[in-house]
């Protein structure tokens, strides 16, 4: 059982769990960040995972092309590529797990309800010299096997209920860039999905059931080169570039390519919806899916540089996606 899994079973979470074997086979670390990105580097080759209740997103590669900095990081590598919020991050292990005759090495972090935020796992071609000169430099003064957590008091979002929809579209029209999206609905005091059900088809459109796994199944026919973004409260990790493998397992999707793995629960998605943004270099177009209780599962964009226009094959694509009617859209 996953270490993930095992915690929620023992309701525990899962920095308490792995906490439980500091002196054995975990040592804790200090997480701070930048020093991490700083070092990372050396060590080479690596898988670097990020996670959420719903999808598992796995990137094999090198930390390089860092951007340090206090309330957000970079690193900006052709594998590796994660945008990171370092006061978010609160616990931090190296741990160790005999494998047979081989030692599974991992560097874990988690914020302060002891949920995961990112954790990077060594592999054959790893630099163990420079993983232990790393781990050595952000060891922790307590190694007690106890840490501190607070309750998950992650707020229900609550919208302004005054916000209409022609409020809305009229700062959406004026959007220039993507990254401008998140501050529209902050200074409006609505939610995502909110804003999704009140911009109107001209923005927005939902989706139906089938619409994820259509689309991936389609990028990995036409070979088209996309972005998928999977975050953690502290770390939004992103593959940039094909997808070739794509196969069902259960309730799963998986893409198992060379550099790339996804895990991603399609029975976790609640609503889907198909997002067109404004931008100086003319829309760029979006493919999101959220939960039950309307959190941000995942979310894919086709492969575009800034200054780009975007790729036509991929507005075909997310455009061509089964949707559901206005009047039945929930």
């Amino acid at each position: 059982m996953r270490e993930r899994d095992l915690a929620a079973k023992l309701g525990i979470s899962e920095a308490e769990l792995v906490a439980a074997h500091c002196g054995e086979s975990a040592l804790r670390i200090e997480p701070r960040v930048n020093d991490l990105l700083a070092g990372l580097e050396a060590v080479g080759e690596v898988m670097a995972l990020t996670r959420n209740d719903s999808a598992v997103h796995e990137k094999i590669g090198v930390y390089d092309k860092v951007v340090t900095g206090e309330h957000s990081a970079m690193v900006l590598g052709a594998d590796i590529d994660l945008r990171i919020f370092p006061k978010v991050w609160a616990h931090g292990f190296a741990v160790e797990k005999r494998d047979g005759e081989d030692i599974r090495r991992s560097l874990q972090f988690f914020d302060a309800t002891g949920e995961a935020v990112h954790k990077v796992h060594l592999r054959a071609g790893s630099n163990l010299y420079a993983y232990q000169k790393l781990v050595a430099s952000l060891e922790a003064a307590d190694q007690s096997p106890v840490v501190a957590v607070r309750a998950d008091l992650r707020a229900v979002e609550t919208d302004d209920e005054s916000v209409s929809p022609e409020m809305l579209r009229e700062r959406w029209t004026k959007l220039t860039d993507t990254h401008q999206f998140f501050g529209m609905l902050r200074t409006l005091k609505i939610s995502r999905r909110r804003a999704m059900h009140l911009a109107g088809p001209e923005f927005a459109w939902q989706l139906d059931s089938t619409a994820v796994s259509g689309l991936m199944n389609g990028a990995a026919e036409s070979g088209q080169p996309i972005m998928c973004f999977v975050g953690s409260r502290g770390c939004i990790q992103i593959h940039s570039g094909p997808i070739r493998s794509v196969a069902p397992m259960g309730p799963w999707i998986n893409v198992f390519d060379e550099t790339f793995h996804l895990h991603l629960r399609l029975d976790h998605i609640h609503e889907t919806w198909a997002v067109r943004k404004p931008t100086k270099d003319g829309h760029v177009t979006s493919v999101e899916a959220y939960d039950a209780a309307g959190q941000l599962v995942i979310q894919f964009f086709g492969k575009r540089h800034e200054g780009e226009g975007e790729r036509g094959d991929w507005r075909s694509l997310a455009e061509r996606l089964p949707r559901i009617p206005c009047s039945t859209a929930a």
